[in-house]
């Protein structure tokens, strides 16, 4: 009987699901057009509007705004169903990588790398963030200020707060949304973003816009929705907080030895510089890693047949952001392409798409097997990875924990 064994980590997604990856979480894809219905038509959310005004009051929002704003917020429909959606199908590290590290990405990151030179000299300077991956955070989240949602925020908002999954979280950024409103005179009309709340060109939450947000072109607001200068401090500013350490990389492609042991995978797994140079580890042209006092994990989003990546501390800010491997390899090597850098020496494999329904049966499978990763939902998060990890080493397959055609002919499973 195979040993129980419990793997309780904090799950980073190999796989990311195709909605957002958390309520913060925002994409550059156009939003669907919001919509709203009268609150008479939703008793419960009415009630819910009331108890909201109560509280926009005692958090010192200006009995004007509540009378004209508060009382007058909208249900709408459209973002239960968006935060309801469950994809029928995973992404794969390719697809995710291929939709975000394009060419014309990398294009018009040069190109506001030039139009914003003295700008983003003057950030990095000030703030240890160098342009390129300003810029990058930039052109991921917005396509570079294309796309920044078209929701009404104040009402996403409020409906989610009225929903009682996640009341305390987004009752919470409704008021701070009302608070910006209250300090900039934003009208209603113009404060729009994402389903999520999320807002202008960096895609900002009204909590992190109440906190990070900088008035860069000095006219007496910090406007993220209209001014390139005030985004572009504001995310400099904000990566700062993170933790942003001002004389490094974020991380980089390597190659791995024919034999190495993948003993040492993911963020719970970091090891020194020199003991990845120990372990034959090298930089994606084939030369020995540099070994400065620094720590670093190894990821390999793809699985064993994909590209490698160390990430450095500066990973970990980006996953600060967003907490998604897929979306840090992202800006990361975007920020990269950006500067000047190469395309990945190793190619991202075309992989197919798993159900949620197949993921499902895996983690089940894995289970029963008595490698406990949790209840079976379909996400293959670290937990699930671990456990594929676990079962590859038992079995004397390559402990990648990538879920591959032999995994899962081990496991008795046909894809």
């Amino acid at each position: 009987m195979a040993h129980k064994r419990r793997f309780s980590v904090f799950i980073a997604s190999m796989f990311v699901s195709s909605t957002l990856l958390s309520a913060c979480a925002v994409s550059a894809s156009p939003d669907p057009v919001a919509d709203v219905t009268p609150v008479q038509e939703h008793p419960d959310f009415a009630t819910c509007v009331i108890n909201l005004q109560q509280k926009a009051k005692t958090t010192g929002i200006s009995q004007q705004i509540i009378d004209t704003t508060v009382a007058n917020l909208k249900f709408v429909p459209r973002v239960i169903e968006l935060d309801n959606q469950q994809p029928e199908f995973t992404t794969s590290f390719g697809d995710y990588f291929d939709k975000r590290v394009t060419p014309w990405r990398v294009e018009q990151g040069t190109k506001m790398m030039a139009k914003h030179g003295p700008l983003l000299a003057k950030l990095t300077k000030k703030y240890g963030v160098p342009g390129q991956y300003i810029v990058a955070f930039w052109g991921l989240e917005t396509n570079f200020g294309s796309y920044k949602g078209s929701m009404p925020v104040l009402d996403s908002l409020a409906t989610l707060a009225c929903d009682p999954r996640r009341s305390d979280y987004f009752t919470g950024e409704l008021l701070q949304a009302l608070k910006l409103k209250q300090q900039y005179n934003f009208a209603d009309s113009k404060m729009v973003g994402s389903w999520a709340g999320a807002m202008g060109h960096t895609q900002f939450m009204p909590t992190n816009y109440r906190k990070y947000a900088v008035d860069g072109d000095g006219d007496g607001i910090a406007d993220l929705w209209n001014s390139e200068v005030d985004a572009l401090t504001s995310a400099a500013n904000f990566l700062q907080h993170l933790g942003w350490k001002a004389d490094e990389r974020w991380g980089r492609e390597v190659l791995l030895p024919v034999d190495y042991p993948f003993a040492y995978l993911g963020g719970k797994h970091p090891l020194p510089l020199v003991k990845w140079q120990e372990l034959n580890i090298k930089q994606a042209n084939g030369q020995p890693l540099s070994t400065p006092d620094m720590q670093a994990a190894l990821y390999l989003p793809a699985g064993h047949t994909g590209p490698a990546f160390l990430g450095y501390d500066n990973f970990n800010v980006i996953m600060r952001w967003n907490r998604s491997e897929f979306y840090a390899i992202a800006v990361g090597h975007l920020a990269d392409r950006i500067n000047g850098s190469a395309m990945l020496t190793r190619s991202v494999p075309k992989q197919p798409r798993l159900s949620r329904e197949t993921v499902k049966q895996l983690q089940q499978k894995l289970n029963d097997a008595g490698f406990d990763v949790g209840k079976p939902d379909g996400i293959l998060g670290r937990n699930s990875v671990l456990g594929l990890q676990a079962f590859q080493q038992q079995k004397g397959l390559i402990a990648d924990g990538f879920p591959d055609v032999q995994t899962f002919n081990a496991l008795g499973i046909k894809l």
